[in-house]
């Protein structure tokens, strides 16, 4: 950000300079459009971030909630009560809460799913305010569509009701089936209810009251940490902010400062700062991804790559005797193998030192596949030559 105002600031300088000296008009646009972009490359130069965006604050977090609960409704596409017993025990609790007493009855209805409903409480959420829940089928039901969750109660951690989920159930996907076919789209068990749920109770956090808190690096890296702390401290005018190791860095409220923590926060979450990462290459095996980061470097090294392909091919052929022979129609067999080695296959030298772009021209210049490559870097590594940590997902 300061390259790019020192920029901003010359190229205005030249153009005032240019203007009184009498420069035509076309030849000080096009200077202006010149500087415009070389500002423009230059803010795009480095992966800068805002703090807000690469940490989370101490005590600002979600919570999970979860319940149980009866959707009703269904077109004969709910559980089969003989084989969902959970689901029949649950519809007789309820109707008999509501005054019906079904015990020791027959029930055979396939418009009742069991279901479990899920959500996320935000932070600082207060009581009566609305959340989005989510419902999954545990039984056999193979559609909620159309279906309607009655009251269910969602649980914290701490088995505390913290709100009530209800309402029509919204289903992206669909099954169709007839006598001799099926056609399924999606996933029709399980659904969404846009502000289904409704907050009973709060989770009490006075962040305003906090004279110190830690902020936590999503990617902990040390030297991110370090620059953070110190850009902070540079917009404070004195120590406030301190990295503790590399996922944290601790902030204090410091004397005399005109606000409290949350105009603190407020102020340095729009501070730009350029994360650091570690040279690490992503692979999964699974799919041939490989992710090499942009600090990856290798030394010196001679790579060749040949695979050895063996073919066998079998073409049997029929032994027919002669005429009037006592001999025996017979199948006689026929084996063909062919090597192949890739002798034309030469060594390739890939410089020490290099770049991420000169390291992967040179791979892609030996005419190999992902997963060849991901053996390559491998093998690099075996050799001490990659500077780098490798993962295998």
């Amino acid at each position: 950000m300061t390259i790019a105002l020192l920029i901003l600031n010359k190229i205005y300088t030249l153009f005032v300079m240019n203007c009184n000296s009498g420069v035509k008009p076309m030849t000080l646009k096009t200077s202006f459009i010149s500087g415009l972009i070389l500002l423009l490359l230059a803010t795009n130069s480095f992966a800068a971030s805002r703090i807000k965006d690469i940490t989370d604050v101490e005590g600002v977090r979600e919570n999970q909630l979860i319940g149980y609960g009866l959707v009703v409704g269904l077109k004969g596409t709910g559980d089969g009560l003989n084989n969902s017993p959970f689901t029949k025990q649950s519809l007789q609790a309820m109707l008999e809460r509501l005054g019906v007493n079904t015990r020791g009855q027959t029930i055979n209805t396939k418009n009742v799913a069991a279901v479990m409903v899920t959500a996320n409480l935000s932070a600082f959420a207060t009581q009566g305010t609305r959340l989005d829940v989510n419902v999954s089928s545990m039984g056999d039901s193979s559609s909620l569509q159309g279906g309607t969750l009655l009251v269910t109660p969602l649980l914290g951690a701490d088995g505390e009701v913290y709100a009530i989920a209800q309402g029509r159930v919204a289903v992206g996907g669909f099954a169709v089936q007839g006598n001799g076919a099926e056609v399924v789209r999606g996933v029709p068990t399980a659904g969404r209810i846009a502000n289904g749920g409704l907050i009973e109770r709060e989770i009490v956090f006075s962040l305003a009251s906090k004279t110190s808190l830690k902020l936590a690096l999503r990617n902990p890296d040390l030297t991110t940490a370090r620059r953070m702390a110190k850009s902070i401290n540079d917009l404070i005018g004195t120590f406030a902010a301190d990295a503790i190791n590399p996922a944290t860095v601790r902030l204090t409220l410091p004397r005399g400062f005109n606000g409290n923590i949350v105009d603190l926060l407020t102020d340095i979450e729009q501070l730009i700062i350029e994360p650091d990462q570690p040279a690490k290459i992503v692979i999964n095996e699974s799919t041939g991804i490989i992710v090499i980061g942009k600090n990856v470097r290798v030394n010196t090294v001679a790579i060749a790559q040949g695979n050895l392909t063996v073919s066998i091919t079998e073409s049997p052929i029929v032994s027919q005797p002669a005429p009037f022979s006592q001999g025996q129609t017979t199948q006689v067999p026929r084996t063909q193998i062919d090597i192949a080695t890739d002798v034309d296959r030469k060594l390739a030298i890939l410089e020490g030192g290099v770049p991420l772009k000169d390291l992967v021209n040179g791979l892609n210049a030996l005419g190999i596949g992902p997963r060849d490559m991901i053996s390559i870097l491998q093998a690099i590594k075996a050799s001490g030559a990659l500077q780098a940590d490798i993962e295998v997902m």
